[in-house]
């Protein structure tokens, strides 16, 4: 009489053991920001009872110390810096992992790969040394001060860079090259294969790419804060100093009390609240994609 092994699970229970595991995985990521979420608002309540929620926007200035809570320059200085890194990062980002993908000899791409990820690798600190050193004086000898939203912008781009090239890269290495190779079949050229084939498959991995390369401009703190001049005014050109909601946390954070501590925490929430929105409109962008592809 032969009996089955007791210690061999069927496939149906290891697919149901497997799905519990990433449920309460999930689970408890999705604690985790809860509980952030709290925390940040817990913090932030003293401030937001007290001046309101509304005296962030319509405040003359940012004294806390003098009861005066704008926000709304921050906001713009973040957005202004994260965005203009955007627009140089996410084409070279993409345009590197084509090359990479479909141009480069193989040899070739091994080496300016592994140099891609030792960028990625670079803490922000060095980036923003760098361009303190070196950046910012080319600008003060084009316009003064140099200190200023370019600065900020290129060094943002140069750091998210790898990202957005790495994840296009993984994207459009994981499209079926049965796909590619029928393509060819039918007489498409290099270019046309890229344009029309590769990054329409690749678009969910390109997306995730660019969402993970602006959560990280939009929350980068020292390199930003080393480059960029700490001005609290909404920047009138390229070459205007300005400051970020980050950098305004890691300036004041050290020597806040009360309610201008809870008013850091409000520009946590802030930032909080910019990430989450920009995922939501990732999420929204995937969905149309998927549901235009169909």
């Amino acid at each position: 009489m032969i009996s089955s092994s007791p210690s061999i699970l069927s496939p149906s229970r290891s697919d149901a053991l497997l799905r519990a595991t990433l449920r309460g995985c999930a689970a408890v990521a999705g604690l985790i920001l809860v509980f952030i979420f709290l925390f940040l608002l817990s913090a932030a309540w003293p401030v937001l009872r007290e001046a309101g929620p509304w005296r962030f926007v319509t405040d003359a200035a940012w004294h806390p110390a003098e009861g005066l809570y704008q926000l709304l320059p921050m906001v713009a200085g973040t957005l202004y810096c994260a965005a203009g890194a955007l627009l140089l990062a996410v084409p070279l980002g993409v345009l590197s992992a084509v090359f990479l993908r479909f141009y480069a000899p193989r040899p070739l791409a091994v080496v300016y790969r592994r140099l891609v990820e030792l960028l990625a690798g670079i803490p922000s600190v060095v980036y923003g040394f760098w361009g303190l050193v070196v950046l910012v004086p080319l600008i003060a000898a084009w316009q003064a001060p140099g200190t200023s939203l370019l600065a900020g912008v290129w060094v943002l781009a140069l750091m998210i860079l790898p990202t957005v090239a790495l994840t296009a890269d993984a994207a459009l290495g994981a499209v079926p090259r049965d796909t590619l190779r029928a393509a060819a079949a039918l007489g498409l050229g290099r270019w046309s294969t890229v344009w029309r084939i590769a990054l329409p498959a690749a678009r969910a991995g390109v997306l995730a790419g660019v969402v993970l390369a602006a959560g990280r401009a939009l929350g980068e703190t020292m390199a930003v804060l080393m480059v960029t001049g700490n001005v609290v005014a909404v920047p009138d050109s390229v070459f205007a100093p300005l400051r970020t909601l980050a950098a305004n946390i890691a300036l004041e954070m050290a020597y806040a009390m009360d309610l201008h501590r809870a008013a850091l925490f409000v520009s946590g929430l802030v930032l909080a609240g910019l990430v989450a929105g920009l995922m939501l409109l990732a999420a929204r962008l995937s969905g149309e994609s998927a549901h235009a592809s169909a």
